[in-house]
Parts: C-alpha cells; sequence; structure tokens
C-alpha cells in the first residue's frame, strides 16, 4: 500500500480544538450506537432496531441496524480515542448522510418534527474530523510518528 496514504490518514492538524469535538461527537455516536446494538441507555437493540429499520424501507432490517450501530458504536470509541479518526469520520459522516435522507429529511429542519438538525451538525462534526483529523492529543499522532 501506498506509504503516503498512509500518512495522511495518521497526520491531523496540530490544533487542540479537536479534542471537545472528538470527544463530544464519540460520546453521542457510541451511545447511539449502544441503543441499536446492546439496547442500552433506553434503546432498542438489534432486533427491535431492525424491525424498525425494515418497517422504513432498510432492509434487510437486521443487518442494516447491525452496520448502523458498529458505525456509531466502534467510530465513536475511535473518535474517543483519536485512533484511524479519518477513517472513522468518513464512515459516520456516510452514516448520518443515509440517517438524514432516508429518515429525517421529509420532516424539515427541526428536531421538535424529528427533522435532521441533530444528523446535520453531527455530520458537520464528522467532515470537519476527516478534515483536521484527531488533533494534538489522539493516538494517531503516536502512529504518525513511528510512520515519519
Amino acid at each position: 500500500m501506498n506509504t503516503s496514504i498512509i500518512e495522511k490518514v495518521f497526520t491531523s492538524d496540530n490544533a487542540l480544538s479537536t479534542l471537545p469535538l472528538r470527544l463530544i461527537a464519540g460520546i453521542i455516536f457510541a451511545a447511539h450506537g449502544a441503543q441499536k446494538l446492546f439496547a442500552w441507555f433506553g434503546g432498542y437493540g438489534l432486533d427491535g432496531t431492525g424491525q424498525w429499520m425494515e418497517s422504513i424501507g432498510l432492509g434487510p432490517g437486521y443487518l442494516m441496524a447491525l452496520m448502523a450501530g458498529s458505525a456509531e458504536f466502534f467510530g465513536g470509541l475511535l473518535l474517543i480515542a483519536g485512533l484511524l479518526t479519518r477513517p472513522a469520520a468518513l464512515v459516520l459522516a456516510f452514516t448520518m448522510i443515509v440517517a438524514i435522507f432516508s429518515v429525517h429529511f421529509e420532516n424539515g429542519l427541526f428536531m421538535s418534527n424529528n427533522g435532521y438538525e441533530f444528523g446535520l451538525a453531527l455530520f458537520a462534526m464528522s467532515v470537519a474530523l476527516l478534515f483536521q483529523g484527531g488533533g494534538r492529543l489522539a493516538i494517531d499522532n503516536i502512529i504518525a510518528k513511528k510512520l515519519a
């Protein structure tokens, strides 16, 4: 594999501003993923989430719940750690695009109507991390130094 691509994945801006962005986005994503995968925090688990996804036309529902839940839970954990920040952010951004357009878009912007504003905010956070990387206090930097 091309070494420059690997270096770009792990190299990031040396800013501290990504730390709160990573932590907050990571906590939110991991919690939402845990709802889908494990029925934690009032969620419905894989079976319930899968049934709901099937009912809105995202089938096979169980597989879609597994994919969305895994992307959110494990992607969120990776963001918190600052490990593979850019790939995780890319997967999470894609997950939010799917959520926005398959569930929320027709309801308008506002959350009070089950709109897409929360998904859009999470999408923006993911894209920012995709561009910036994990920042100064990320495990990615340790890997980047070893690659250099």
